[in-house]
Order: structure tokens, then sequence, then C-alpha cells
């Protein structure tokens, strides 16, 4: 693996305070180079340089490690895995499943979750509104979904009686949230300093208002 992307890891793991064991660094680039691999016949993600995949896929995901709760985790809309497959490489002890409607994007997970023995990361291939496992999670996580409108909708199903959704997004999304002030209520906002990207991040705690029970 390129020595420099490496470097830009380690720096960035320490600046973040997470994943800075060299093992769990060396997977996170075993991925990524799975990714770049991939990403020229499938088509995973329009980040194309090496180095910018380190920052926005790897580091973005990586910013959320300090506020991601313990539990049963799910990754709606993961696409290529973010933040689904660095969380279950950062937290190989804790159960984390990602959801796709894409094949060849779980197509791709299954890869991953096989070549790096993610024994902790189960692959679901549906549209979020028709999944249903039988269970629910402590959190529903995701860093793609259109709005938090249609997250806490389309997910409202999936989420624990206590559980929490977690919304990725860039600027803070003052209308969204208001959208959704009757259904959730904003249990925390941590705003983010993803190393190496000079951009607004922010990751939203929100808990539905009946949360007391379903």
């Amino acid at each position: 693996m390129n020595p420099e992307l490496a470097q830009i890891l380690a720096q960035g793991c320490r600046q973040l305070g997470v994943a800075e064991d060299a093992a769990v660094q060396g997977a996170l680039l075993d991925y990524l180079a799975m990714l770049q691999k991939w990403n020229r016949a499938y088509n995973l993600t329009a980040v194309r340089d090496p180095l910018e995949m380190v920052r926005r896929h790897l580091l973005d995901s990586l910013a959320i490690v300090p506020h991601v709760p313990r539990g049963r985790l799910i990754d709606v809309g993961t696409g290529a895995g973010l933040p689904g497959i660095p969380l279950a490489i950062v937290y190989p002890e804790q159960e984390i499943h990602l959801l796709d409607s894409n094949v060849k994007k779980t197509r791709f997970l299954f890869q991953v979750k096989t070549a790096l023995r993610l024994d902790n990361m189960t692959v679901h291939h549906a549209r979020v509104e028709e999944f249903h496992d039988g269970g629910v999670y402590d959190a529903v996580l995701s860093r793609a979904f259109a709005s938090l409108s249609d997250m806490v909708t389309g997910c409202r199903h999936l989420l624990a009686a206590d559980g929490s959704f977690l919304a990725m997004k860039g600027v803070f999304p003052e209308a969204e949230l208001q959208a959704v002030q009757d259904q959730c209520e904003l249990r925390a906002s941590h705003p983010l300093k993803v190393p190496g990207l000079d951009a607004e991040r922010h990751l939203l705690e929100l808990v539905p208002r009946d949360s007391g029970g379903h």
C-alpha cells in the first residue's frame, strides 16, 4: 500500500484520537485498496483520488467514532460501506449491519466482509422501507440519506424503543430539523473536524418523540 496514504491515515487517526492501532489502520487501508479496485468496474464512489478517499471516506467515517453508542447498529443506505465498514473494523466486538438496495454495492460489501474476516458485520440487500430482519437496533446510522424526514419516516420501524437516529450531515441542516421537529427531538449535535477536510461536518443524534415505546 502507498506509504503516503498510510501516513495520512495514521496522522488523521492521531488527530481524531481513534483507530491508532497499526493492525486496525492496515485493515482500513486494505478496505480502501478493495474500494479503489472495485470502483473502476462498479462505480461505487465518485471520489477517485486515493488521498481524497482517505480523507473523505475513512477519516470522515472515523470522526464519528467517539459519538457512536455501543449496541446493535445498522448503517442504512451504506453504499460502499461508509461509515459501516470502518466502524466494524474499529469495533470488532460490536454487531454492525449494513443495508443497501444496490446489488453491485452489496456484492462488494460481502467481498470486503469475507476478505477482512469481519465476522461482526452483516450485509443486507433490500430497500429500507421493506427491510425487516426480526430485530431492532440501538442506533440507525446514515451518511447518505436524502433528508432527515426520509430517514425518520423510512427507518422508524428499525429503531429500538430507546434507540436513536444518527445522521451524518455537512452544514447544520436547520430546515431539515424543522421538518421533523414534531416527530423527533434533537438530543445532540456534534460538530466534527475531519483532518485534511476544510468543510463543515455534523453528526446529529435524534430520538423519536414517542421513544417511550412503539
